[in-house]
């Protein structure tokens, strides 16, 4: 008598190998959702960029313009439009490196050595009823930064500090140690980090205006804004692994702090 019975057929499972290849695909696909994702914001904001960066270029040669008979102030006015030039190849290049899909240029590098050498363009980009006042921290420790997107992010919110005062005033650019202790809904993890503030003496916001500002395309500015500045800096920060915090009082100005973990 034979007998028929069926057996279950041997399930293999898969290897350790083919676990990890699995597990890789699924975070390249995830890795590249989210770079796509940030892509399309960044290209808004990045427009936004160039057209920070025009207006400083133009400004320069305006300013060259005028002073055509002194000759050391047009060379200074030059070189201030010529590293506006530079940066908007630097924004080029950024945006390539987001549609390729490459690697920021993250290293360890020192946030008052990169303010220090934007100083023309923030001086420039001002105008001249404004201050720029440089509070450059001693102990602050080195963080992962890619060079053209801090420039970006200093840039707008410099711009956005500037516009808030029509009528001019003073910008601090504060750079110091920030060492987060507790564990706090809505704040970084504990943990030292390279802070930069940027203050101004502005017109602030209230609450319920505070709540948006990140939101892309969200503008106090009318037809004169774009919405995308604190986007494209919220969108920076996210991609460094750092934070942003921003608060503001109606009358009292707006601070804005980027949290860059130290290295």
């Amino acid at each position: 008598m034979t007998d028929n019975t069926a057996f279950p057929k041997e399930v293999s499972l898969p290897s350790q190998a083919e676990r990890s290849s699995r597990a890789q695909a699924v975070q390249q696909r995830e890795r590249g959702m989210y770079r796509l994702s940030t892509l399309g914001e960044m290209t808004g904001g990045i427009v936004h960029d160039f057209r920070n960066l025009l207006a400083i270029i133009e400004s320069g040669l305006r300013l060259a313009e005028t002073k055509a008979d002194h000759p050391e102030s047009v060379r200074d006015y030059i070189a201030a439009a010529r590293e506006g030039v530079n940066r908007g190849v630097e924004l080029t290049s950024q945006l390539l490196t987001f549609a390729n899909y490459k690697e920021l240029d993250l290293r360890a590098r020192d946030l008052n050595e990169l303010i220090n050498s934007f100083k023309p363009i923030l001086k420039y980009g001002t105008g001249t009823k404004v201050r720029i006042r440089l509070v450059l921290g001693s102990d602050v420790p080195n963080c992962g930064v890619d060079p053209s997107l801090f420039a970006a992010a200093l840039l707008n919110l410099v711009l956005n500090a500037r516009d808030s005062m029509p009528s001019g005033g003073e910008i601090s650019v504060l750079t110091e140690r920030f060492v987060q202790t507790d564990i706090a809904i809505s704040e970084p993890p504990p943990g030292t980090y390279a802070c930069l503030r940027v203050k101004d003496q502005g017109c602030g916001m209230d609450p319920d205006l505070l709540q948006k500002v990140l939101d892309p395309f969200f503008t106090t500015k009318g037809e004169n804004g774009t919405g995308m500045g604190l986007a494209q800096v919220h969108a920076t920060m996210q991609l460094v692994g750092g934070y942003l915090r921003i608060a503001s009082e109606r009358g009292s100005g707006t601070t804005v702090d980027l949290l860059f973990p130290s290295i």
